[in-house]
């Protein structure tokens, strides 16, 4: 099967995102692009089609070229892709191997161009009346400094190590002198945007580990660095997936490029490839971090998540509106009755440490609810059941890492704060264990955690909080505040 004509449009939109300038010159392949129902991949398309070659840069700077038999000439290694094919990157990489012998393994993509073209060329191919090759060419690294060399004899008649200078075609002479070719460039590595038909993302929660895992504790893609056995950063992405979750998808297309910080400020290029599922989180084997939710574009400024990632994924919700909203048929069906008023669900953490004192956190002064006031660890349900709320927050907010079978429900509280507010019904977990000691992760929310004596709680602590923990002392299930007698 050829590549898809969306992996091949979005590829070409993006580089020329980066080029607008090009637009004109590579008119002839958004032409082809722009014909209906035409396999742009295929070579037997002879009005045009896309060929991918492979910028090979050593240590010195230089460029790999080969000594192409047919055309006589002496250009970067490529050819036409193949259906076995599972990108043009990976297209690039095959030719380079068949051509000269150097394996992908051999090779690292270059930083921000690990699924974008550093140049795309349009010139005739050879053979056939009005055959146009659209070529894309990827810059990748030379990893060592001894690599196989096993020719093509058949296509290859040599190769040959260019400085810049002496690179002959314009377009990529010019972009190549823009690269710093002798300075390292870091490590690949890949993450998947995952969203579904409701227009929501699959977000992960990663583990509160500072100083020893990229953006701990916030709210990112999953995926992770190349390893040797990567031919590609799509089955970079593609590992991590069945690795950290155990899921398999049909369908990723390369999407852009994000930057991710580490604590000392240092930041590493991601190649984001997109692809969507339907499934559902819970159902999944996490291995590493906390939790997977999926959550809508406009929930993303309520999480701990990075500027880069939330960019990244508004600008793919503009560009892909959801295919169904709503409810789902089954959730229709069972629809509240007429006039039933709807409860908001509250989660909240029973935290008590051996010596029996109890953990509260003093609200901010321009809080909406109970400012400069003292309250347990808590917050709202959004789409997920009320545990893996409860360990959402707790990390959210605190950076306490508890698991799900060690919780336990202690109290309910039915609950009206005001008398035209909404009713909410309270429930109050237990955690027996957790790891982590209390901190400010949400400043703006809560600016101190303090442990408390059940005996002597603090004066200015919210009413049905204070009784909560009195009939979790006396081991009682259920109370009521607020409501009309």
């Amino acid at each position: 099967m050829s590549l898809s004509h969306h992996h091949i449009r979005t590829t070409v939109d993006t580089y020329l995102a980066r080029h607008p300038h090009e637009r004109e010159q590579l008119s002839a392949l958004l032409d082809a692009l722009d014909r209906p129902g035409e396999d742009i991949a295929s070579r037997s398309t002879f009005t045009g089609h896309v060929t991918c070659g492979a910028i090979v840069v050593d240590q010195l700077g230089r460029i790999l070229h080969v000594l192409h038999l047919a055309s006589g000439k002496v250009l970067v290694p490529g050819g036409h892709t193949e259906p076995t094919d599972d990108s043009l990157a990976a297209a690039a990489l095959r030719e380079l191997h068949e051509e000269t012998g150097i394996p992908a393994r051999a090779v690292t993509p270059w930083p921000g161009y690990e699924t974008v073209p550093l140049d795309i060329d349009a010139h005739p191919g050879k053979g056939e009346p009005a055959h146009q090759h659209f070529d894309l060419r990827f810059p990748f690294r030379l990893r060592t400094t001894e690599v196989p060399v096993v020719l093509q004899e058949e296509e290859v008649g040599g190769i040959e190590w260019r400085p810049v200078d002496r690179v002959t075609s314009p377009t990529l002479h010019e972009k190549l002198l823009k690269l710093p070719l002798q300075v390292e460039p870091e490590t690949a590595n890949a993450s998947a945007l995952i969203y579904n038909d409701r227009g929501e993302y699959l977000l992960h929660l990663r583990d509160y580990f500072p100083g020893q895992i990229w953006e701990p504790g916030m709210w990112s893609l999953l995926g992770g660095g190349r390893e040797p056995q990567d031919a590609t950063l799509e089955h970079t992405v593609r590992r991590e997936l069945a690795e950290e979750a155990g899921l398999d998808l049909v369908g990723l297309s390369p999407f852009g490029t994000e930057y991710a910080s580490h604590d000392d400020g240092t930041t590493v290029p991601i190649a984001i490839y997109a692809g969507r599922w339907n499934g559902d989180p819970r159902e999944l084997h996490l291995t590493e971090g906390v939790m997977l939710a999926w959550f809508a574009p406009d929930d993303l400024h309520r999480l701990r998540i990075a500027d880069t990632t939330s960019d990244l994924v508004r600008r793919h919700a503009a560009g892909h509106p959801p295919m169904r909203s709503g409810p789902e048929p089954e959730e229709q069906r069972l629809a509240s009755p007429h006039d039933t008023v709807p409860n908001i669900i509250g989660v909240h953490l029973y935290l008590e440490r051996p010596d029996g004192t109890v953990l509260l956190g003093l609200r901010h002064p321009d809080s909406a609810f109970a400012p400069s006031t003292w309250h347990v660890l808590a917050g709202h349900c959004e789409q997920e059941n009320a545990i893996d709320c409860l360990i959402r927050e707790a990390m959210e907010e605190a950076g306490l890492h508890i698991e799900r079978q060690d919780v336990e429900l202690v109290h309910v509280v039915h609950h009206i704060g005001q008398p035209r507010n909404p009713p909410r019904m309270g429930l109050f977990f237990r955690a027996r264990t957790w790891s982590g000691e209390p901190v400010l992760r949400e400043p703006d929310k809560c600016t101190q955690w303090k442990f408390w004596d059940p005996a002597a709680l603090p004066d200015d602590l919210v009413p049905y909080t204070r009784l909560a923990i009195e009939k979790i002392q006396n081991d009682e299930l259920y109370s009521e505040t607020g409501w009309p007698a």
